[in-house]
């Protein structure tokens, strides 16, 4: 079924809303949503590192400033 939205007419607040809506629609069941193979692999290895004590965590106001930083 082809949904036609006049995304060149909407502003950029409009196509927000709207993604809003479909990310609020899909919370609603996410066991109908299944992960890829490749990221149980990801996630896998994440916890084998974590098992292993060689993870390292940084909180999310640190990492935006490394982000912020590489960018510059």
């Amino acid at each position: 079924m082809p949904i036609n939205l006049p995304l060149k007419d909407m502003t950029l607040q409009e196509k927000l809303a709207v993604m809003e809506s479909i990310w609020e629609d899909l919370a609603r069941t996410p066991e109908a949503i299944e992960s890829p193979a490749w990221h149980k692999g990801i996630l896998d290895e994440r916890r084998q590192r974590l098992a292993e004590g060689t993870s390292r965590f940084t909180d999310w106001e640190t990492a935006k400033a490394d982000i912020r930083k590489n960018l510059s």
